[in-house]
């Protein structure tokens, strides 16, 4: 049987490096990273970016020859009780920034219960509001990529496997948080994870936690399984992004902060175990 062929490219939440896009680029030039995932640009998140700052945003891309690998946008972490259509309204503007970008995936949630509810009872809401938000992105020809975390409704494997089968969209996919299973205190995730999530998987986000106090990590510092995670990759013949988002000096509900030295650190982690896992780097997906 025929080995099959996967691509692995690196991008990064710029964010995690500076406020400033310039001081974002240079140093993703610097650590030989061609890709973006855009969360935020000068402090702004990109949910609220005007069209003159996406010009901005574009040219300093051309002069720095950075792509945009994903929108990293906030939709869908709020509470599954908060008003669908300014949801709605919110990623529409979000799917417009990414046409401008040209880029065709645009990270999302899975909404929060309300205080003191369990996830397994609101379920059946996520999955209705994530099936109306892929019919509208498919008509932008996006990919709508869904994230694991911790409180949100898909934070387990199992409820992110239900909420994506459920959906059914191929507008819906499934972007892998190495960090955020273990801190939600999912052990052996890539174990559990792979045999339900795998055809699922669109993308990797690279960060890693520790079980025994959530104190996230650099990659294989934690419990994310990350070696095994891309071992599996690797013979399922992935071609796609592996995401870094540290989140090393700062963790919040709306993003993460670590620094040009901790993205520097983050990076060189990642690339010692992908040399391990026999993932050959890749610059650009073609």
């Amino acid at each position: 049987m025929a080995e099959k062929k996967s691509t692995f490219v690196l991008s990064a939440f710029g964010d995690e490096i500076d406020d400033d896009i310039e001081k974002q680029f240079q140093v993703l030039n610097e650590l030989d990273i061609c890709y973006l995932d855009l969360r935020k640009a000068w402090g702004i998140n990109v949910a609220d970016l005007d069209d003159r700052q996406i010009q901005d945003l574009k040219l300093a891309c051309r002069k720095y020859s950075i792509k945009i690998s994903c929108i990293g946008s906030p939709v869908g972490k709020s509470l599954i009780t908060d008003n669908l259509d300014e949801t709605k309204a919110t990623l529409k503007r979000i799917l417009d920034i990414a046409v401008l970008l040209e880029t065709d995936k645009v990270r999302i949630f899975s909404f929060y219960p309300p205080q003191n509810q369990h996830q397994d009872k609101y379920i059946e809401q996520s999955v209705r509001r994530l099936k109306s938000m892929a019919e509208l992105a498919e008509t932008y020809g996006v990919i709508l990529i869904m994230e694991n975390e911790n409180g949100l409704i898909g934070d387990t494997p199992e409820r992110c496997r239900k909420i994506l089968d459920n959906v059914g969209s191929n507008n819906l996919r499934f972007v892998w948080d190495t960090g955020n299973f273990p801190h939600s205190g999912v052990e052996n995730s890539v174990d559990i994870g792979w045999p339900i999530l795998s055809d699922y998987v669109e993308c990797v986000q690279i960060k890693d936690a520790r079980l025994s106090d959530r104190k996230i990590t650099v990659a294989g510092e934690g419990d994310g399984q990350i070696l095994k995670l891309l071992q599996f990759l690797r013979d399922h013949g992935y071609h796609g992004f592996l995401a870094l988002e540290p989140h090393l000096k700062l963790a919040g509900q709306q993003g993460g902060f670590s620094g040009p030295g901790g993205m520097l650190n983050a990076t060189k982690a990642l690339r010692d175990i992908m040399n391990q896992a026999g993932c050959i780097e890749t610059k650009m997906l073609i």
